[in-house]
């Protein structure tokens, strides 16, 4: 007795061969619709759709507390992106942006536009306004309080727009849905290393850590032994980690309070 076609199993193999190189598996990692950014790890290009940081389309990422690791994450990957005339927009940043650090990454200032909000009503209005613009760069904004709905609207806008555009939320927002097509959960790790973990993709999602070295490159050169094993930060951390933080901060993060960038 035969089967009927509809209760036999998928098998792809029985596609056409167009067909069935289309033929796309919740399982698998989807490719990329649009052109994609190279992030500068190789490890995280192998589990991101396409290979890189997406463009027309937004990138979530969660972190544990804002001016945290956004630029140890993004910096390997903004050369490119401002390239040919390109900027950075920077959107309700919670802290001053600092010069010397962004020109290590290598963005000038006149690379940079750096936009201060007084509301988070501000802050979205103005993302809509620079996403809908179709910039060429990056767009990087802020927007802890952002509700599903206003972030439809955004993933909408960012659909014709040909920069990546990443919104920085905190990692308790993963317990609520996002139309955002790609969240990354990033947090420091030991040594100097980022820990990344993929819950949103298109595909299955990537639930192992990804620990990727990112010590910045100005550091390389002169940190002695002991400062290249930091623990990863705790909620409360010892008076010597506080130290050694302190000491490294001004040349280890684009966000210190000292030598603003001008607006």
């Amino acid at each position: 007795m035969s089967v009927p076609a509809a209760s036999r199993p998928f098998d792809p193999g029985v596609l056409p061969r167009h067909v069935a190189d289309a033929v796309w598996r919740g399982c698998e990692v989807g490719g990329a619709a649009a052109r994609t950014v190279p992030t500068g790890f190789g490890a995280l290009d192998a589990q991101l759709p396409g290979g890189g940081w997406p463009t027309h389309s937004l990138t979530e990422l969660l972190l544990p507390q804002a001016a945290l690791c956004e630029w140890r994450l993004l910096g390997p990957a903004l050369p490119a992106l401002v390239q040919s005339g390109g900027r950075i927009y920077l959107i309700a940043p919670p802290k001053q942006p600092h010069a010397p650090g962004l020109a290590q990454l290598g963005v000038s200032a006149d690379q940079l536009i750096w936009v201060r909000t007084t509301t988070p009503m501000d802050g979205l209005w103005v993302t809509e306004q620079i996403v809908k613009s179709d910039p060429t760069g990056a767009v990087l904004s802020w927007l802890p309080q952002a509700r599903p709905e206003q972030i439809r609207r955004l993933q909408i806008h960012a659909q014709s727009c040909d920069a990546p555009v990443f919104l920085f939320r905190p990692v308790t927002a993963l317990h609520d849905a996002s139309p955002a097509p790609l969240r990354v959960c990033v947090a420091l790790a030991d040594g100097w290393q980022l820990e990344v973990r993929i819950p949103k993709r298109r595909g299955a999602s990537f639930d192992e850590p990804l620990h990727l070295a990112a010590m910045p490159l100005n550091l390389e050169g002169v940190l002695p032994p002991r400062l290249r094993t930091l623990p990863a930060p705790t909620a409360a951390p010892s008076r010597k980690e506080s130290s050694d933080a302190r000491a490294l901060g001004r040349v280890a993060s684009p966000f210190p309070a000292a030598e603003p960038l001008s607006h």
